[in-house]
C-alpha cells in the first residue's frame, strides 16, 4: 500500500477560550489549547497519578466561528484532525517548531448551550456548517 494516513482523534477540555484571527478577504482561524488526561495507579506507592497532555488546536473559517460561539474554557469537545508541524523563528532568530492539530470534524460534548445543557453540536470543517445528518441512512 503506497498511501499514508495522518489522523488524530482527541476528546478533551479546552484550556482557554478560543483566540480568533481574522484575515483580509474574510477568512478566519481559531486557536485553543486542549487538555487530555491519562490516569494510572503507581504500582510502588498505590497512588493514583494523572498526566495531562496539552495539544495546540487550529480550526478554520465557519467552523472557527461556531466554536467561538458555542464553547469556551473548560468545555469538553471531540476532535478529528491531522497533525501539522510549523517552523518559525523566535525573537532571537532561533528556529522553533510547533505541532498543531488541524481540525476536520468536531462534536461539542459540553458548551454554551444554556437552554439545553445536554445538547450536542456536531460539525465538519470540510462542510463548513453543522452536520444535519440524523443517522437514519446508516446501513446497520
Amino acid at each position: 500500500m503506497s498511501g499514508t494516513i495522518n489522523k488524530v482523534i482527541l476528546i478533551g477540555h479546552l484550556g482557554d477560550d478560543i483566540k480568533m484571527h481574522h484575515f483580509d478577504g474574510g477568512g478566519c482561524l481559531g486557536r485553543f489549547p486542549l487538555a487530555t488526561n491519562e490516569s494510572y495507579t503507581n504500582k510502588t506507592s498505590g497512588e493514583k497519578v494523572t498526566q495531562t497532555e496539552w495539544h495546540n488546536i487550529v480550526v478554520r473559517n465557519k467552523a472557527a466561528e461556531i466554536c467561538e460561539k458555542y464553547i469556551g474554557k473548560g468545555d469538553k469537545i471531540y476532535i478529528e484532525g491531522r497533525l501539522k508541524t510549523r517552523k518559525w523563528q523566535d525573537q532571537e532568530g532561533k528556529d522553533r517548531f510547533s505541532t498543531e492539530i488541524i481540525v476536520n470534524d468536531f462534536t461539542f460534548l459540553s458548551g454554551k448551550t444554556d437552554n439545553n445543557p445536554q445538547q450536542i453540536e456536531k460539525t465538519s470543517n470540510t462542510n463548513e456548517m453543522p452536520d444535519s445528518n440524523n443517522g437514519d441512512d446508516l446501513p446497520f
